[in-house]
């Protein structure tokens, strides 16, 4: 039915009469002039007529059958009936209750007399349909028109208050309930504490509510509901101990926010008192409750504990089940979760969507593919594969689990995928091989026109710093300007990373120096960067940087600036390091190591040893670094011996291992052990020699004086010999006066590099040795016609945390 004007309500008169168009009151029930005793009656009639009217507006307000009521209307515009105002606010608060506000407001408009039920009815109908500011504007023009508030009409204007940030109206109309002694009704003073709660003025609403006569639950639940969703649990707890003092027992519908602050705050013994309370007061069987004491269990104490709980319940629903593989799920308990998940068919319970998005994670942890998949069948047959939720689901599970073709299936199975769900396949691409694919999704996505994020962008830089790909990333970058996400965190980290990887250094420092917060990765992807540079020295001086800003360094910071001062002998900054590292309690095997490579490659042996044996965890790469060291500074027969306890603590050893060992066999000059340990390389420990191996055993042979051997090792190496073995044989035939080897060795490396002088001049050198000076001046010109220059010698020093470099040709600077 059309919208019916209300106003010919007012005026409205029977058809079939002329003088029914008069606008007069008296008219509209002036048919004839009847006798006392009939005037009576019509009146009595008449009045009847309009309550039984009235009660059937109102039985279609109860209803909400709109089109009776509007039924109704035209047959009262129809009739030669007067409405009176208690007709008039039935009709309206049908209208209101069926949610008619338009066809409301033209009846409240042409009502002659607007009562106070007529002004409740239509504020609390723009409060239910979420118009707060209407009602609050209904509610001030009451007020100018002289109507006092009731207790109904201030519980709908506080609960529009609730609706919004209208603070200040909170206050007035608190005003009013105080001078109405309104606070005397429950419903008002609940009314005000929500109104209160919704604005975030929590301390007013606790003082009102401690201050009422009769608190209800709803006022309780109301206050310690705000607080929690201010995140105060603790704030929560002091109200929950104010109640208990107060006399007031603790509701049931309170008491899962109560053990929702168990669980933030990890109170188990109070989780567990509760939980008392909950089987002494008989709520054993409350769903709700259940639940929280589930996921109470859970985070407080233990699975085990928490599946104590699940067990008692009779007869569990999909709540509980949920419930208790999420809990399972979180402490890891992936087979657990997956038996619960079984038994639920033959505990009748069916699982909804929320059960497949759970198990789906719950797969994942397993990392079994063909799991997955049966998982996934099992979600198909049931019907739910193509909600978005559960789609997103699967499709984040075969990521998980490095199912990339069947990520790539689910995902163009999914109806309407989002950003979410893009970004969930682009995760599956940011590393290994697959990266190019990574790329390819990024731009499909843009062609489709779905925005990226900030999540996008950080798989993105990924997907470009795997693959150095600093042309791509720099597009990507633009992007980023365009989106305005440039000042965030997580992005600028991964430009910083993405720019350092692929070489940019000079963009990688720009993006750094723009960082707002500035966190140890960050620091340690800038300094990592400069540690490739020539200013290497740098590295020390952002670490102390990092420092002074208060950020603490990682396991990763410390490793990357011991380097350094490895790289650079620089002793005195690496014991700064190691004096901070003990202060700050540092303890891991990484930075264990660090330091004893830094204290090895400063020629510190001692030290290094010291620090060594006095580390609790000494990882393969701590005892790799102090062979190597022993190596290095001539102790052969210490390195031998760490080797030997290294094996017999059960570590096994690895091809950096025996590169130490073949070295320290070569310093020693112990022929025959270099001869047993290269061949048990490959006889015992299965590892097939590298070139840093077979250039150890040509050192060895050399060394010995074997270089017939040494050649004929190299000659039948399966892999190329590369010019550092060639240049080890050429070294070793100067000093056994070798010519003839020597000329070979020296072809093969002119081959090799065609541009180096050090390989023309060690033969030079042999033949100067030799008194073949004819030779040794054809090799110059060679080197002069060639263009070949010999880099000059260089060495650096450290003053007060800096260090300085010098040339050969470099002089003494006057004064």
């Amino acid at each position: 039915m059309a919208s019916v004007h209300f106003s010919p309500l007012l005026h409205a008169a029977a058809p079939s009469s002329p003088a029914s168009t008069s606008s007069s009151p008296a008219l509209l029930g002036a048919r004839s002039s009847p006798s006392h005793a009939n005037a009576r009656l019509h009146t009595v009639a008449h009045a009847e007529e309009l309550r039984l009217h009235a009660a059937a507006l109102q039985d279609c307000a109860v209803r909400r059958t709109l089109r009776r009521g509007q039924e109704l209307h035209a047959r009262l515009l129809r009739s030669a009936l007067h409405p009176d105002t208690f007709l008039l606010d039935s009709l309206l608060n049908m209208y209101c209750k069926c949610g008619r506000l338009v066809d409301a407001r033209r009846v409240f408009d042409g009502m002659p007399h607007r009562d106070i039920v007529a002004w409740t009815a239509m504020i609390s109908a723009h409060t239910a349909a979420g118009d707060s500011d209407q009602a609050l504007d209904m509610f001030a023009r009451m007020n100018q028109e002289g109507i006092a508030p009731n207790g109904f009409t201030l519980a709908s204007v506080l609960k529009a208050c609730s609706g919004g940030s209208h603070s200040k109206f909170t206050h007035q109309v608190h005003g009013q309930v105080v001078k109405l002694n309104g606070l005397d009704d429950p419903y008002v003073g609940s009314s005000l504490v929500e109104a209160y709660t919704s604005c975030g003025e929590l301390d007013a609403a606790e003082t009102v509510l401690l201050g009422l006569p009769e608190r209800s639950d709803v006022s309780w639940n109301a206050l310690l509901n705000g607080y929690a969703r201010h995140g105060d649990y603790r704030r929560v707890m002091i109200i929950i101990e104010k109640l208990v003092a107060s006399g007031d027992e603790i509701s049931k519908y309170t008491l899962p926010t109560v053990l929702k602050c168990c669980m933030e705050l990890g109170l188990a013994k109070y989780g567990q008192s509760v939980h008392a309370s909950v089987i002494k007061r008989g709520l054993e069987t409350d769903n709700v409750l259940n639940s929280c004491l589930v996921e109470m269990y859970s985070r407080c104490l233990s699975a085990e504990e928490a599946y104590e709980v699940f067990i008692r319940i009779d007869e569990p629903d999909v709540v509980h089940c949920s419930a208790m593989i999420s809990c399972f799920d979180r402490h890891d308990m992936a087979w657990e979760a997956l038996d619960l998940f079984v038994k639920m068919s033959g505990m009748g319970v069916k699982p909804n969507h929320y059960i497949f998005v759970g198990i789906a994670g719950v797969a994942s942890r397993t990392g079994d593919a063909n799991l997955c998949r049966s998982v996934h069948a099992y979600i198909v047959k049931s019907g739910f594969a193509m909600l978005k939720g559960v789609g997103d689901a699967i499709l984040n599970m075969y990521v998980k689990v490095g199912a990339v073709q069947d990520a790539t299936v689910t995902f163009d199975l999914i109806h309407e995928p989002d950003t979410f769900s893009w970004n969930t396949i682009l995760s599956a691409f940011y590393s290994g091989s697959n990266c190019e694919q990574g790329l390819r999704i990024f731009k499909q996505m843009a062609c489709e026109g779905f925005s990226a994020n900030k999540y996008t962008y950080v798989s993105v830089l990924r997907c470009c710093t795997s693959l150095m790909n600093l042309r791509f990333g720099t597009q990507v970058h633009a992007c980023i300007l365009k989106s305005g996400l440039q000042n965030d965190t997580d992005v600028s980290r991964m430009l910083v990373d993405m720019y350092a990887q692929s070489g940019c250094f000079t963009s990688a420092c720009l993006v750094f120096e723009q960082l707002k917060e500035r966190d140890a990765f960050s620091w340690t992807v800038i300094m990592s960067g400069y540690a490739k540079t020539e200013e290497a020295e740098k590295v020390v001086e952002y670490f102390r940087s990092m420092l002074r800003e208060n950020i603490r360094p990682s396991d990763a910071t410390l490793a990357v600036s011991l380097s350094v001062c490895s790289d650079m002998a620089s002793l005195g900054s690496g014991l700064q390091l190691h004096s901070w590292a003990i202060k700050s309690g540092w303890n891991s095997s990484v930075v264990s190591g660090a330091l004893v490579d830094m204290y090895v490659k400063c020629g510190n042996i001692a030290d290094a040893e010291m620090l060594f044996h006095e580390s609790e965890t000494r990882d393969q790469v701590a005892w790799n670094t102090i062979i190597c060291g022993y190596s290095q500074h001539g102790h052969g027969y210490k390195a031998l011996d760490a080797f030997k306890q290294m094996v017999d603590e059960g570590k096994r050893p690895d091809g950096i291992t025996f590169v130490g060992v073949l070295s320290a066999c070569s310093h020693a000059g112990l022929l025959n052990e270099g001869r047993k340990y290269f061949k048990s390389l490959s006889s015992i420990y299965g590892i097939t020699p590298t070139m840093e191996h077979y250039a150890c055993m040509v050192d060895i042979l050399s060394k010995a004086g074997r270089l017939v051997e040494a050649e004929s090792l190299i000659n039948q190496m399966p892999l190329a010999p590369d010019s550092s073995i060639w240049r080890t044989i050429l070294g070793a035939c100067r000093i056994h006066r070798n010519i003839e080897i020597a000329e070979r060795a020296a072809e093969r490396l002119f081959e090799l590099e065609p541009h180096d002088a050090s390989s023309s001049i060690l033969l030079s050198n042999i033949y100067a040795d030799l008194g073949r000076w004819s030779d040794v001046t054809r090799v110059r010109n060679i080197l002069l016609d060639h263009g070949v220059k010999k880099e000059p010698g260089c060495s650096w020093i450290e003053i007060n945390g800096q260090i300085h470099m010098f040339l050969s040709q470099d002089g003494c600077p006057k004064y």
